[in-house]
């Protein structure tokens, strides 16, 4: 594993840890030239299915995309980023237990929604903003008073 810091491939593991459902393994590695410590984490390889973008356009999955999007939504909202780093394992999950090679990104945009929306309403409002492209504030009105319908409907 290279370093981040000085970029040197040599260096120890000085502690190895698995996640709590034991899908991850969490490794503290100390460079053996400048001595920083830094983390990498191990996970299976998981051949999920590629994505056909909005414009056509076809491309792998991409979990990182996912996390900066949820990153984004959740920008100053009490979700600490261990839980959206499950959420979008969650995401994964759901891929690969459908067992297809090609999805469109409207599909995983409407998975990432309904989750968010049971997680963070405020998170799930930034998301569909985006995600829908809301151009007025209507938009934004309409998807609101959504959410207070289904919460009625839930009480």
């Amino acid at each position: 594993m290279k370093c981040p810091f000085c970029q040197s491939v040599e260096d120890k593991v000085v502690d190895s840890r698995l996640t709590k459902d034991a899908a991850i393994i969490r490794r503290r590695r100390e460079c053996l030239s400048c001595k920083r410590r830094f983390t990498t984490y191990e996970r299976v390889e998981v051949i999920l299915p590629r994505v056909k973008k909005k414009e056509g356009v076809w491309e792998p999955f991409q979990r990182d995309k996912i996390l900066k999007g949820l990153l984004k939504a959740c920008e100053k909202r009490p979700i600490p980023l261990s839980m959206l780093d499950e959420f979008v394992d969650e995401i994964e999950s759901q891929l690969h237990e459908k067992l297809v090679k090609e999805i469109e990104s409207k599909e995983i945009g409407e998975i990432i929604m309904k989750k968010l929306q049971d997680l963070d309403q405020v998170a799930y409002v930034r998301f569909a903003s985006v995600y829908r492209q809301f151009t007025d504030v209507n938009q934004f009105k309409a998807e609101i008073e959504k959410l207070f319908d289904k919460k009625k409907l839930n009480e």
